[in-house]
């Protein structure tokens, strides 16, 4: 059964950082794409990075390219968000995404 489970949200102020961690299991992680999506309240969800499964190469949103930073440990089966100078517009639900399977979400709300 494939599991998603992500953690590190939280609310931080604009320029902040946090970082975003997403444990799987249930699958081959190692030979397995991984992305980050998010989803902002009355918007779609939309695709924030992706990272292939060596590691070896990264795409990311224009609005997120410079500032974030996607990566992934296959020891320890966890992809990882690196999040920098936050802004308010991040503020979203982040989801882990393997296939067509998702994690639960969790909340990074950027605020004064």
């Amino acid at each position: 059964q494939v599991q998603l489970v992500e953690s590190g949200g939280g609310l931080v102020q604009p320029g902040g950082s946090l970082r975003l961690s997403c444990q799987a299991s249930g699958f081959a992680f190692s030979r397995t794409v991984m992305s980050w999506y998010r989803q902002a309240p009355g918007k779609e969800r939309e695709l924030v990075a992706t990272i292939t499964s060596a590691g070896g190469r990264t795409n990311y949103a224009d609005s997120v390219k410079g500032r974030f930073t996607i990566s992934r440990n296959n020891a320890k089966n966890t992809v990882y968000l690196q999040m920098n100078s936050l802004k308010f517009e991040d503020t979203a639900v982040y989801y882990c995404k393997s296939q067509s399977s998702w994690g639960q979400g969790t909340q990074v709300t950027v605020s004064s």
